[in-house]
C-alpha cells in the first residue's frame, strides 16, 4: 500500500537577506528543528512555482505545484476568490477577488488598497450591504454578489447574461494611485458590455459605501472609511481533470485563505474547514495538524494540503518579527503532523515548500526560487526525536541538514519548476514505500 501524503505549503516562505548588514534569511534566523529533521532525513532543492525569473502570484503558484498549468488554464483569481468565500459559479458568471479600501473622491486616488487588517472585526456587516446594490438602468439581468474572504477582502461574483472576463480591473495595485477604469481585453465581443458594467458597479458600490453609518462614523473618528471596493482578476471557474483523477490520491484542503481553498474547490478537493484557523495573525495553526490527522486517521484521504497564509502577510507588512514567529509556530504544527503521522502510517511522506518568496525588505512578491523539503515522515520524526537514524538511502536522501533558502541549492533535487513538484512527490511516495518495507 502507497504511503499518505502531507503537503505543507508555507505562503510567500521565502526571503532575502534581513537587512543589508545581515547574512542571514527569516528562514534561516528562526528555529525550524521539524523543517530541519525534514531536510535531513529527505531530499531537498530550490523550486520555481512557476519558472525561473517569474513573480508569480499565489494562485498560479498553487496551479502550476498542483499539476495545472497556469498559461494553459488560468483564468484570472477573481474565481478562486469567490468559490473560496462560498460563492457558487455557473457558467458565464464572472468573479473579482476584492479589498475593502479608501479612496479620496475629490481626487480619486486609492489612499489605502487595503482598508484594515482588522476589517473583520467591524465591517462584515458591509458585504450584505454590498449585496442590496442594484445596478444602474441599462443592465437588464445583471446582479452582483459579494461576501467576505478574510480581513479586508471579499469575494464578487457578477451574474447575467454577455458577460465575460476578457477585461481588466480597477485595482491600481499600489497606494497613492487613481481607481483605475476596467477596459476590455482582446476582440471578446462581450468585452466591452462587461467592462462598462463593471466600471457602473465600482461607482454605485462606492456612492453606496460613503452613506453607510459605519462609514460616517469612521469619517467622524478621523479613521479611513471602507468606501470603495477593488476589483482585480476577472475571472470564469476553470475546467479542468479533478485533482483525484490527474493524480490517483483522494485529496483534502485545509485553506482558510478563499483564494487557495476556491482553486482546490476548482480541482473538487474536498475543502475542510477547522475551528480557530482564519488564515491571518489570528489563526490556530495546531488546529490544522490536529484535523488533519483525524482526516488521514478516517481511511478516507490518501493526500492532505495544508496551508498557512501568515507567513506571507508579514512578508507583505514588512515585519521581521512576526514573519520569524510564524515560520516557528508553522514549525511547531509541522512536528505534530510528524509524529502524528508517523504513527498513524510508517509509509506516509511529507512535503514542505511555499508558493514564492515575499522579502520583508520589499513587502511584495519577487522571482526568487523557494526551498523545497520532501522526506519519509517516519525518518524525519526519527531526527526529530534525535534517535538512531536508519541508513543513508541514496534515493531518498542528500546530505543537507537545515531547511532554508541557501542550503535547499546544495539539495539532491537540485533547482525544478512548480510543474515538477506533483511527479517528484508521486516517484518519492513510491520509493519511499519500498524503501519503509526494507527497513523494517
Amino acid at each position: 500500500m502507497k504511503g499518505a501524503v502531507v503537503f505543507v505549503l508555507i505562503d510567500g516562505l521565502g526571503d532575502c537577506a534581513i537587512n543589508l548588514s545581515s547574512v542571514q534569511t527569516p528562514l534561516q534566523a528562526a528555529n525550524t528543528c521539524a523543517m530541519d529533521a525534514i531536510a535531513a532525513a529527505g531530499l531537498n532543492g530550490l523550486m520555481d512555482p512557476v519558472e525561473p525569473g517569474l513573480a508569480c502570484g499565489s494562485d498560479t503558484a498553487h496551479m502550476s505545484i498542483f499539476g495545472y498549468d497556469p498559461q494553459q488554464h488560468y483564468r484570472g483569481r477573481g474565481a478562486f476568490e469567490a468559490m473560496g468565500a462560498g460563492l457558487d459559479m455557473n457558467p458565464g458568471d464572472v468573479a473579482f477577488k476584492c479589498n475593502f479600501a479608501t479612496i479620496d473622491p475629490s481626487t480619486n486616488i486609492v489612499t489605502l488598497r487595503r482598508v484594515d487588517r482588522n476589517f473583520h472585526e467591524w465591517g462584515k456587516d458591509l458585504c450584505d450591504y454590498v449585496n442590496e446594490i442594484e445596478m444602474p438602468c441599462g443592465y437588464p439581468g445583471i446582479r452582483l454578489v459579494c461576501k467576505h474572504a478574510t480581513e479586508h477582502r471579499c469575494g464578487i461574483v457578477f451574474k447575467g447574461p454577455n458577460l465575460t472576463d476578457h477585461i481588466t480591473g480597477t485595482d491600481p495595485l499600489k497606494d497613492g494611485l487613481p481607481l483605475q477604469t476596467s477596459v476590455p481585453v482582446g476582440s471578446n465581443e462581450n468585452a466591452a458590455f462587461s467592462a462598462e458594467c463593471l466600471n457602473n458597479a465600482s461607482r454605485s458600490i462606492h456612492e453606496a459605501l460613503s452613506k453607510h453609518p459605519i462609514n460616517i462614523e469612521r469619517v467622524k473618528n478621523e479613521l479611513p472609511p471602507a468606501n470603495l471596493i477593488l476589483l482585480r482578476g476577472p475571472g470564469e471557474r476553470i475546467n479542468v481533470p479533478t485533482f483525484e483523477k490527474k493524480h490517483e490520491m483522494r485529496p483534502f484542503m485545509i485553506a482558510p485563505t478563499c483564494i487557495i481553498a476556491g482553486l482546490g474547490k476548482s480541482l473538487d478537493m474536498d475543502i475542510v474547514p477547522v475551528e480557530g484557523a482564519t488564515g491571518d495573525y489570528h489563526t490556530n495553526l495546531m488546529a490544522k495538524a490536529e484535523k488533519a490527522l483525524e482526516l488521514f486517521a478516517s481511511g478516507s484521504y490518501d493526500f492532505g494540503f495544508v496551508h498557512v497564509k501568515a507567513v506571507d502577510d508579514a512578508g507583505h507588512d514588512r515585519d521581521v518579527a512576526t514573519k520569524l514567529k510564524y515560520i516557528e509556530k508553522a514549525d511547531e504544527m509541522i512536528a505534530k503532523l510528524i509524529t502524528g503521522l508517523a504513527a498513524l502510517d510508517p509509509n506516509a511522506t511529507i512535503v514542505v515548500t511555499g508558493d514564492h518568496t515575499t522579502p520583508v525588505l520589499y513587502g511584495d512578491h519577487t522571482f526568487e526560487p523557494v526551498p523545497f523539503t520532501i522526506s519519509s515522515v517516519e525518518l524525519a520524526a526519527k531526527q526529530l526525536n534525535g534517535e538512531e537514524s536508519c541508513p543513508h538511502i541514496p534515493l531518498l536522501q542528500d546530505t543537507t541538514t537545515h531547511f532554508s533558502e541557501i542550503d535547499a541549492a546544495s539539495g539532491g533535487l537540485g533547482r525544478f519548476a512548480g510543474d515538477q513538484v506533483m511527479e517528484i512527490i508521486k516517484q518519492f511516495r513510491v520509493l519511499n514505500t519500498a524503501s519503509t518495507r526494507c527497513i523494517h
